[in-house]
């Protein structure tokens, strides 16, 4: 059991002022980055706080690793079809989604170079991809994450550190932008498909 089974109520009351003072609004600028037609994965959904921005979005799996998360997740909207499953095992035939979400994931994944692969294999060619991810800013601040890393690895699985632009471009997926919010700590990240 994961720290997330065992408290994803925790999740959302941790969140909550950052949602309501500038979080909330980023979500929405990500979700907006997506196509309305096609299929859409979002990997780590956790409790589901992206849904109420997807609007006319028909056909979107949503994905976590926690049970219990996607239990809080069901209860904010029963109409998105929920899948238990790591980011790194993606139980989906290849090509099956048009683009893909991720928003404060990829920070927890175990090995995002697995979890990349499976991006590759289940977005189609040319699908586009939107993250939301904090990452180890640049200058002065970036050895401070590291320090940070030491303890957020350690409890709760959570790489503060990670350069998560730099890890997707040297993967092969095409970066169309990344945009700086937050004097970097925090970048909104579009990228492409290529295969």
């Amino acid at each position: 059991m994961n720290i997330y089974d065992r408290h994803p109520h925790a999740y959302d009351k941790l969140l909550s002022p950052l949602e309501k003072a500038f979080l909330g609004e980023w979500r929405k600028q990500v979700i907006g980055l997506l196509p309305s037609e096609g299929r859409i994965i979002e990997i780590g959904a956790g409790t589901g706080l992206n849904f109420r921005h997807y609007g006319n979005v028909s056909d979107l799996v949503a994905t976590d690793l926690s049970r219990e998360m996607l239990r809080c997740a069901h209860r904010r909207d029963a109409r998105v079809k929920l899948v238990q499953a790591d980011a790194c095992r993606l139980p989906f035939e290849n090509d099956t989604f048009s683009s893909a979400v991720g928003t404060l994931v990829l920070c927890s994944v175990r090995e995002p170079s697995e979890t990349f692969s499976e991006l590759r294999r289940v977005v189609k060619t040319n699908g586009r991809m939107v993250f939301l991810e904090h990452v180890r800013p640049e200058g002065i601040l970036g050895p401070v994450f590291d320090a940070l890393n030491l303890a957020t690895t350690f409890l709760i699985d959570d790489h503060f550190n990670r350069r998560t632009p730099h890890l997707l471009a040297d993967f092969g997926f095409e970066i169309t932008r990344v945009k700086n919010m937050w004097a970097g700590i925090v970048n909104l990240i579009e990228c492409r498909n290529k295969k």
